[in-house]
């Protein structure tokens, strides 16, 4: 289970807000986000496991993420990693709905796709979620498609809403926002895989199970000015914190 809201020109000084939390195995072989060596202009975290990265950003202003879609898991060799969906984005010239079009959803498992250049945002998932261009807004993403009525997502999304009401968006208050860990309804508890008492955390915004839970949370701020802050909080499997990784850039009109 993973965890997106997003503002998209919802605010005047911020036309871009993003919060996310990161579920995943605390097994699973990860690099915390930073500048990447070979692509130096990307800040993401990589998933060593499988290669690619569930959230990143390129100093030009393309954003993407992408969460799994809850459903039994394929096993498939002939599947490529949806990581790589997301760093193809960002290294891409392509418009967000000029990219999403060029995916051929059969070659990966189920996804949830968010893609913007700074200028538009889009959308896709190859399991129901058909390409759209979306307009003004705050959206969020859990693992069905989008603004899928999750108490967790319609919790985060109406919290991100109070923030920009009251004015208080800022990296201390969207890792508040994320870090909730009060758990959805027991109507919500997908007991068919899973022994109840993990169903159940999964429901939460902020997991915490011994294996599997929220590894990481990540916020970005886009200014008007055109400066981006991008923030990564990481814990341990009893969801206590192990270190932030901080970034601020500055995106030029042009976008170069």
């Amino acid at each position: 289970m993973c965890l997106v809201v997003v503002a998209f020109n919802a605010n005047a000084e911020n036309p871009l807000l993003v919060a996310a939390n990161r579920d995943e195995f605390h097994a699973r072989p990860t690099l915390a986000a930073d500048w990447w060596s070979d692509h130096p202009d990307i800040i993401a975290g990589r998933d060593l496991q499988a290669g690619g990265t569930w959230l990143g950003v390129n100093r030009n202003g393309r954003f993407a993420t992408i969460t799994n879609f809850r459903e039994a898991m394929s096993r498939s060799s002939k599947l490529r990693s949806r990581g790589h969906l997301v760093t193809e984005f960002l290294h891409s010239d392509l418009s967000p709905t000029q990219y999403l079009a060029t995916i051929n959803g059969e070659n990966y498992a189920g996804f949830n796709l968010l893609v913007t250049d700074g200028t538009s945002l889009a959308y896709l998932s190859n399991r129901g979620g058909k390409l759209q261009e979306l307009q003004a807004g705050i959206y969020g993403i859990s693992n069905a498609t989008l603004d899928t009525p999750w108490e967790k997502v319609e919790r985060s999304k109406t919290r991100l809403a109070s923030l920009l009401e009251k004015g208080q968006v800022n990296e201390t208050h969207l890792l508040r926002l994320l870090g909730d860990r009060q758990k959805g309804p027991v109507d919500e508890v997908d007991g068919n895989r899973l022994p109840f008492a993990i169903a159940h955390a999964i429901t939460a915004p902020f997991i915490v199970t011994p294996e599997y839970g929220t590894r990481c949370s990540t916020v970005i701020r886009a200014q008007r000015s055109g400066k981006w802050h991008f923030q990564e909080r990481r814990f341990d499997p009893a969801g206590k914190n192990t270190g932030d990784s901080k970034f601020s850039f500055r995106v030029s009109a042009n976008g170069q």
